[in-house]
Order: structure tokens, then C-alpha cells, then sequence
């Protein structure tokens, strides 16, 4: 069987384009902006990529066209489709129809945090034998891929709330069908789909209503807008998890940047992480991930062994380079909560009177719609200064959105230029953490190259 793939080289699409290829079919595909990791690792599996949207990436005459949800019409390949009846379908149908219809699905959803938790949660099946299948939306440090069949009926699969395709605009993963389901956190994002907040906690209710009654729902404690969601109906036991305040999964002891904490459940403590990542937003995550592994009979204290040599994903606070004492970091961070707690574990990580420098490209369709513009400026408090570049299309002000800093943020809708002035006026023992939901036209590198010494 022949698969094409339109818009192969998003992170969902690139990753079921490995776990067709590992089925054992022809898998081609088409995208345009074509960039690393995602070409690499899709290469190096031998599948091909056309360059673009063109009629010709048909003349191989697939069996089967899966169609990503950045396409819409007008699209010349999916008009191409449409108007040659040609077999199609969804990723997320193809998804349940061939890899997820005979497995225990581990789902991993919310705002923030879904790559991270379902690497870790990945990582700890496979330390623990389980030998799982994954579908994640990043590349996996400790897999160095985003997705594999695995060996046994376990699938970690990140569930995006996101819709499917122009022709089905459900939630992603309603397909997926979990038994265990880890709700990370609900916040309003993705506003050029989702009208509000109301709407996408339906859109999580429905995915409530496919986990089964001897299947698991993990969620934070104490959280109104996931609660609202779970009194919309649930038929599913729960259990919680918090870093302050009463839940099932708890912290204590917890270092100042989060690397070393003790674990308790229902109250006793069952062990104590120590690892090398940092901030809240991960020891949450952790607690999440202990959750969901002792729900498929993992014993607590060897996922906290586990999880202890997690190497994290690619493009979350990823070390790109040190140069002249400047460490550069990559994160994918484009939502204004997801820039603070990035922000605030890096603050605790910084070296001896260094400084933290931000970077930011406000990139996804929610930030340049300006749904978020008055939570920008916040989002940015623990940094010690801000370089903001800007798309040339915004229809409103970057600059006054972080007027109330002052000189501590810059802003530039020039990326060379942004660059020339990182390089002026970074310091030794500066870090330097760029977010963006994209490639930000190769800034990690350039920026690298720039900071040699002459």
C-alpha cells in the first residue's frame, strides 16, 4: 500500500509517516518550508518529500492521500484530490483505524506540557520493559525519533486539541480513544479555530466521554476550568495531582528549581526524584507521568528510577551551544504561560551572576491575532532582558504590548539585526533562550556563528 501524506513534515504528520513506513507501506509526502528536525529524521527513514503542493507528487498514483489539518481549500494537492476522487483521509483516522485499534492507549492532552509529559511517560514504559509504541509531537531525546510501533499493546500517543482537517473539524483526540488520559492543564489557545474557552473544554468533554469506566483520567487538583469540564459528565475514576494543596499525587521537600523533590501518594511518601531538568511546570508533569505508569502496573518506585535519567525532548530548553560563555537554548514556548514557566525554570538555573536573556518570536496564529497581547509583557518578568522579533503583518502594536518594561525589551522586524544586537550586548554567562513555535529562520545557528570569536 502507497500513502501520500499532505503536510508531511509537521510534527503529528512526520511522526505517523514513520509508523506507516514500520507498517510496511510506501509512504511519500508533500510540504513546503521543509525543515529540520522533523526533514532529517524522515530521510534518514527513507521516505520522500516533494517540495510543495504540486500535481506531480501524484504521479506515483498513491493508494491512499492523508491529509493534515494545516490543509484547507484551495490547496492545490487537496483540490487535486477532491476533483480525482482519490481515497482520503484524516491523520488522527488513520491513526485509530491502523496503529490504535487494538491497543491501551496512554493519551496525553492539555495546553502545555503534552510533548514533555508524553516523553517522559514514554520513556519510563520502556525503561520498565513495557516496550511502548509513541506518537510525539517533538523528538524524543532518550529515542532520538518521535514515533515507533513498539512492541506490546502499550501506545503513548500526545492528543492534541487541535482540529483534524478541513473536512472534520473535531478535536484530534477524539479519535484516539485513551485508557489512560492525562489532562496536563486548559487555558484558551488556538484562536483562530476555538472562539473561546467554552468551546474547547467541549472539545475535552468529548474526549471524557471515549475513555472507558476501567480506564484512568489524571488531572491537576483544584484546577475550576478542568473541573468544569468534568462536571460536564464523567464516568471514569480520577486521580489528581498538585505541587501545593490536597491532591492523590503530591511534592515535598522540593529544591528551590525543582530538580530534587520527594513523591507521596494518598499522603505517604513512595520515593524521591532527583534528575537534571528544573522548573514547576516539570515537576508536574512528573507527578502526571507516575500517575499514568503505576495505571499499567509499573511499581512507583521504578518509574521515579526511571524518569531519574530522562534526557528530555528536543526543542524544550534544548542546549544548542556555548559559546564565548553565552549557552544558547531552543524551547518551543509560544503561549504566555508557556513562556513564564520556561522563563522561571531557567531562572533557576542560571550560573553565578548570569544573566537570563529572552528571545521571542510571538509566531503561532493565537499570539498574531493579539488574543494574548496583554499577558505578553508579564510573561517575560524573569528575564533580565528581551529581544522580541516581529511579524511584518501584526494589525497591532508589539511595542506598546511591552511599553510598561521599558528598555528591558527590544524589538525588531529584522532578524540580522536582532542577531547584531544580541551579539553586541550579551555578556559572559549570559543564557540565552530563544521560543518559537517554528524555525525562526535558523537563529539558533546563525546566532552561534555569530558569537564565535573573530
Amino acid at each position: 500500500m502507497h500513502i501520500h501524506i499532505l503536510g508531511i513534515c509537521g510534527t503529528f504528520m512526520g511522526g505517523l509517516a514513520l509508523l506507516a513506513r514500520e507498517m510496511g507501506y510506501q509512504v511519500s509526502g508533500s510540504d513546503a518550508g521543509v525543515y529540520p528536525p522533523m526533514s532529517t529524521q524522515l530521510e534518514s527513514a527513507g521516505i520522500a518529500l516533494h517540495e510543495g503542493y504540486g500535481e506531480d507528487a501524484f504521479d506515483s498514483q498513491p493508494d491512499l492521500v492523508v491529509i493534515g489539518n494545516a490543509m484547507s481549500r484551495g490547496n492545490p494537492a487537496v483540490e487535486y484530490v477532491l476533483a480525482r476522487n482519490l481515497p482520503y483521509t484524516s491523520g488522527p483516522q488513520f491513526l485509530a483505524d491502523h496503529v490504535l485499534k487494538d491497543k491501551w492507549v496512554l493519551a496525553v492532552a492539555g495546553t502545555h506540557g503534552k510533548t514533555t509529559t508524553a516523553s517522559m511517560l514514554a520513556h519510563v514504559l520502556d525503561e520498565c520493559g513495557l516496550a511502548p509504541g509513541f506518537l510525539i509531537g517533538g523528538i524524543a531525546q532518550d529515542f532520538g525519533i518521535s514515533a515507533r510501533l513498539g512492541e506490546t499493546p502499550f501506545f503513548v500517543v500526545e492528543a492534541d486539541e487541535y482540529d483534524t482537517a478541513f473536512f472534520d473539524k473535531r478535536s484530534k483526540f477524539v479519535h484516539y480513544r485513551p485508557r489512560t488520559l492525562v489532562i496536563n492543564n486548559l487555558e484558551f489557545d488556538h484562536a483562530d479555530i476555538f472562539p473561546d474557552l467554552a468551546s474547547i473544554q467541549r472539545q475535552f468533554h468529548h474526549l471524557i466521554r471515549t475513555v472507558p469506566g476501567n480506564g484512568l483520567i489524571i488531572h491537576p487538583a483544584a484546577e475550576p476550568d478542568i473541573d468544569a469540564v468534568l462536571a460536564m459528565g464523567c464516568w471514569t475514576p480520577c486521580e489528581t495531582f498538585a505541587l501545593d494543596g490536597s491532591a492523590d499525587w503530591q511534592l515535598g521537600n522540593a529544591s528551590a528549581a525543582f530538580d530534587r523533590f520527594d513523591v507521596s501518594l494518598t499522603g505517604e511518601v513512595v520515593g524521591t526524584l532527583q534528575w537534571s531538568h528544573a522548573g514547576r511546570h516539570n515537576a508536574a508533569n512528573a507527578l502526571a507521568t507516575l500517575a499514568a505508569a503505576r495505571h499499567v502496573g509499573i511499581p512507583v518506585a521504578e518509574a521515579i528510577k526511571a524518569l531519574a535519567n530522562f534526557q528530555g525532548v528536543k526543542r524544550r530548553m534544548e542546549l544548542r551551544g556555548d559559546v564565548a560563555g553565552r549557552r544558547v537554548f531552543d524551547d518551543f514556548a509560544h503561549h504566555p504561560t508557556a513562556i513564564s514557566t520556561t522563563l522561571q525554570g531557567a531562572k533557576n538555573c542560571l550560573r553565578d551572576k548570569g544573566r537570563l536573556v529572552a528571545v521571542l518570536e510571538p509566531r503561532s496564529n493565537t499570539m498574531r491575532l493579539g488574543i494574548h497581547r496583554d499577558a505578553l509583557a508579564g510573561s517575560v518578568a524573569d528575564a533580565d532582558k528581551v529581544y522580541v522579533f516581529v511579524p511584518g503583518d501584526l494589525d497591532w502594536s508589539m511595542q506598546e504590548a511591552f511599553a510598561s518594561l521599558g528598555d528591558k525589551v527590544e524589538c525588531f522586524t529584522d532578524l540580522a539585526d536582532l542577531i547584531t544586537a544580541l551579539v553586541t550586548d550579551s555578556e559572559n554567562g549570559d543564557d540565552i533562550v530563544v521560543m518559537s513555535n517554528g524555525a525562526f529562520g535558523g537563529i539558533h545557528d546563525k546566532l552561534l556563528q555569530a558569537l564565535q570569536p573573530s
